[in-house]
């Protein structure tokens, strides 16, 4: 019951968060939306991005799904957190379970309580989201780390090999800047969702070669890291692509402005430009043409006089 209230309202919040008060550009969008609501029944979902601030989850995430989707509490992501990050105390672990989160425990490994939950959800059909690289970036999200062989567990380990599906962004760490207490507004965050990721050859070589689990994890892993850094690429030259745009349109903006400032409009007999559209201190005539007959079949247009007095 707690989660049917929890999840949709802080999802629906976060979502008019990034929508209304931020800009959230989105390439490829329909894949998620199409992983999430069109796969076949029972077959679980597993997301997978970079991690760039405190709240990449649920702000990113939640800006992704229509609002109609972020009231179905049952089917919405599973997370993992660190247990000494988001279940310090009993106020904080029940805010946090109820919002769909699992416990891992630093240093435990991938054979943990919080691993053997979250695969228990994929055997169910349901979707976890992970950050594979274990933890946020250092450095604002400037570089991306590697995947850990645990998100490797999570793909071999389920009864049914999962829907993979990558996606990355940027501008989460100018919404939320390393040491920062509160989101901030006005920003824009770039987001581009891959293909999906198979590993069907990688469960067909460990039944035929008899591939260690260990090394099956690994390259998992590696696959989904590469895949990341691929789409990292991408979003970074995107994102410069929009400032650059930005910067253009600002600069077309304020040489309009010097422009119009630049006018003699004293030669076109309206005085100051400072006054243009104030008509408490100064009225605007216009002399209307004369009148032209045209009842005579012939006339010279020489005769045509045509003035216009401002």
């Amino acid at each position: 019951m707690l989660q049917s209230v929890a999840v949709p309202l802080l999802g629906n919040v976060c979502h008019v968060f990034m929508n209304g008060l931020n800009r959230v550009q989105v390439y490829g969008l329909e894949k998620l939306h199409d992983a999430l609501l069109n796969r076949p029944k029972n077959k679980s979902l597993i997301t997978v991005s970079n991690h760039v601030a405190s709240m990449d989850d649920p702000l990113v995430i939640a800006s992704l799904l229509p609002p109609r989707v972020l009231l179905d509490a049952q089917n919405l992501r599973w997370t993992l957190c660190a247990s000494d990050r988001c279940f310090r105390n009993p106020v904080t672990s029940a805010f946090f379970r109820s919002v769909k989160v699992l416990p891992v425990s630093r240093g435990d490994g991938i054979y943990q309580k919080g691993m053997d939950m979250a695969i228990s959800k994929l055997n169910c059909g349901g979707w976890v989201h992970i950050f594979p690289e274990g933890s946020r970036s250092r450095d604002g999200g400037k570089t991306m780390g590697s995947a850990k062989r645990g998100v490797g567990r999570l793909v071999l380990d389920a009864d049914n090999i999962p829907i993979v599906l990558p996606f990355v962004h940027t501008g989460m760490q100018d919404i939320m800047p390393i040491g920062a207490n509160f989101p901030r507004i006005g920003k824009t965050v770039t987001v581009v969702i891959g293909d999906p990721i198979h590993f069907d050859d990688m469960v067909n070589a460990e039944e035929a070669e008899h591939v260690p689990r260990g090394k099956l994890y690994d390259a998992v892993a590696s696959r989904i890291s590469h895949r990341l850094h691929a789409l990292k690429a991408q979003v970074d030259k995107l994102a410069i692509e929009q400032s650059i745009e930005a910067q253009n349109h600002v600069w077309s903006v304020k040489r309009a402005a010097d422009m119009v400032h630049q006018v003699d409009w004293d030669s076109f007999g309206m005085g100051s430009r400072d006054h243009i559209g104030d008509n408490s201190s100064e009225e605007v005539q216009i002399q209307s043409f004369p009148s032209i007959s045209c009842s005579e079949q012939e006339t010279d247009t020489s005769d045509w006089h045509l003035r216009v007095g401002f």
